[in-house]
This record gives C-alpha cells, structure tokens and sequence, in this order.
C-alpha cells in the first residue's frame, strides 16, 4: 500500500487539530448576532498586539489591504516613490500601486532572500541625486526569515524615509528579543490561510506603535469615519470580521506550539538535507519563523518531479521576479545594482512541506526521498 501524500501544506489540520475550541468559536459568533467589527475582532485585535509587541493592531481585509493602508495612513499615494524588493509575492507591489504610488524594485542578500541593504542604499541615494527621493521602504520577511532590520531601519533613517515592515510570512520571528515589526513606522500582516497565523478564508492587520496613526488608520479601513456615517477622511471598507477574528483567536493561543513545531521539522530538514541542496541559513541573533522552507538547487525541476512521484509536494515560491512578470515588465524601475540574485535564484528555489503539524516521520520520508534522487543522478 502506498504511503499518504505528504502536502506542501495542510490548513485543514489546524481546524481539525482545535476543532472542539473552532466549533465553539464559530457558534459564539453566530449566534451573537454581531458579525463585523465587534467584541472578537477588538479582542484579537489586543491580543495579537500584545503577541507581537506592538501598542495597536488594526484587523483588515487581507494582507495587500494592510500594505495598501499603512501607506495611505502614512499618506503616501500618487507620485510617491516606494521601494521594496522584486523577490517577493506580488501582493506587496500591486499594494503600491493600489495606493497610487510606483514602486522601484532592488535586489535581495544571496542567503536570507531579503532586502539587500547595500544596494537599498545605492538605490536611496540616486533617487534622491535625481530629484525623486523615496517616501517609503517595504521591507519583506520573506519565508519567515527576518530582514536585517537594524540596518535597513539606519539607512530609511538616514535618507529620511519611511519603513514599513511587510510581515505576512513571519508571524513569530524574531530579531534578538523583539518580535519581527517594530522597526519601522508601520507593520503589515496577512492572515490567508496558509500562513502561520492563519485565518479560514482572508484576513489581515496593519501594526503600529504610534496611537495617532494607529487611529488614522482605524478611519482608513471603514470609510474614514470615525463617527458612524461621518467620513472625515476619503477611506475604503477592509474590515476583518468577527468569524475570522473568533477563529484567529483560537489560532493564536497555539501559535507558540505550532512554531515549535515548525522549527523541530526545520531542525530535521538541515541535519538530512545539507549534503544534497543548500538549506535556509539563519542569521545570528534571529528566530526563523519557517513559513517556508526553502532549498535551493540548480536540479529544482527534476527534484521537485522526483518528489512528486512519491507523493510529496513541493511549491515554488516564487517562479517570477516581478519585475520580469506581464504586468510589471518594462514599465517598473530596478534600483541601482541590478537584479542579479533575484533573477538566479528564481530558477533554483523549492519550498518542501512545512506546517505546524508535519509529524517527524513525514519530515524524515522527505529527506529520505531527496537523498535518494541525489544518489542517483
């Protein structure tokens, strides 16, 4: 008989795996008759705050909604430079440009993926030589892995502009004793289902630790009121409801583990894997939150079809740099520097399985199966 494919990911396991205090959740709401913005998302809302140590989070729509309005809270939007990285989901760009602001792309540091800090400097500079300085700098923890956030944070300081931390990959990373967020001006967080922290369906919050954005921001995702029915600014509707916030609670209270969980898979995945892929390196002083966990290899085609084979799935994550994708390409900037990490490593990266509840033995099955395809090649 064969063994169970083991999926890339698996969010069907956390209602299962909580399913009694879920059950109880969504009865709570439902028959509370209050569905939006109410006492569960003002209760997940203080309590992811307190989580991820931050004074106020605001629960959105979904994550390109909580990019979409740290910008607009920090009234950034037409003719506004912002720059972040081309290695990224396309979720972070198309938020720029919902705001009306354009987006300048730059290259990403060859081990953690992330914003390259050298070339983020560069790209300031020129912009500003040029009479177009940045208003603002996206920041991505991109697979969970933490941004080297003390040096981007000098630099957008220095070049007076502001930093926005895109989170949606790195619920529960750390950089030292800090929670990944409270670097910049504004933190965004996704809640799509696949996400450590993950809601049944979207969801989203955007983090702040300045009370009078906090509550321009609040304005922002209904309407712009702040009396009901009375818009004081020109806002939009993105509101996390009530089922979503219920959920996300219950989640919450298990993060912690699910992390554990996490980082024991990781664990696994290094000690196997080493010989035969370049696995994910941690920089010192940092928590990888293992959103992903992402080899890399120039054999990634035949390793992933390998592995398909025996029923364990994989993703790329992701196939396209941004700036080379239909919608983006010829008409989006490249910062100074060029593309060359982001354009190599898009044709060598793997995501193999990785959630909060992969048990050891599937963790093992997949490095037995990737050393098996090596020993044969």
């Amino acid at each position: 008989m064969s063994p169970l494919p083991i999926p890339v990911v698996s969010p069907v396991q956390a209602y299962l795996g909580y399913r009694a205090e879920m059950d109880a959740a969504i009865e709570r709401v439902l028959t509370s008759g209050w569905y939006i913005l109410g006492q569960e998302v003002a209760a997940f809302e203080a309590a992811f705050a307190s989580f991820a140590e931050m004074a106020e989070m605001i629960g959105v729509g979904n994550g390109t909604d909580a990019i979409h309005l740290a910008l607009r809270t920090l009234e950034i939007g037409q003719g506004d430079i912002v720059v972040t990285a081309s290695h990224t989901a396309v979720a972070t760009v198309a938020a720029i440009e919902l705001a009306g602001a354009t987006a300048v792309l730059v290259d990403v540091e060859p081990q953690s993926y992330t914003l390259d800090p050298h070339k983020l400097d560069e790209t300031l500079a020129q912009l500003a030589t040029e009479g177009t300085p940045a208003r603002a700098v996206i920041a991505i923890h991109i697979y969970g892995h933490p941004c080297d956030t003390i040096a981007l944070a000098s630099i957008c300081e220095r070049h007076g502009v502001a930093l926005i931390e895109d989170c949606a990959q790195a619920h529960g990373a750390r950089i030292g004793n800090r929670h990944v967020g409270s670097a910049g001006q504004a933190a965004c967080f996704s809640f799509y289902p696949t996400k450590n922290l993950a809601a049944f369906g979207d969801g989203g919050s955007v983090g702040f630790n300045d009370a009078a954005l906090a509550a321009r921001c609040r304005a922002l995702r209904e309407y712009g009121w702040q009396d009901r029915y009375l818009s004081d600014l020109q806002g939009m509707n993105s509101r996390l409801d009530e089922l979503h916030a219920a959920m996300l609670a219950v989640r919450l209270g298990h993060l912690d583990a699910e992390m554990e969980r996490r980082r024991a898979v990781a664990r696994i995945y290094d000690a196997g894997l080493a010989d035969h892929v370049a696995t994910p390196p941690v920089r010192p002083g940092c928590e990888h939150a293992y959103h992903l966990y992402v080899v890399r290899t120039r054999d990634r085609d035949s390793l992933a079809r390998a592995l398909a084979a025996e029923g364990i799935g994989t993703g790329v994550h992701y196939p396209a740099p941004v700036h080379s994708q239909r919608a983006y390409a010829g008409r989006i900037r490249i910062g100074a520097g060029g593309m060359e990490v982001t354009e190599r490593i898009a044709g060598e990266i793997l995501s193999l399985p990785m959630h909060g509840f992969l048990p050891d033995a599937d963790a093992h099955r997949v490095v037995e199966a990737v050393a098996r395809v090596f020993r044969n090649v």
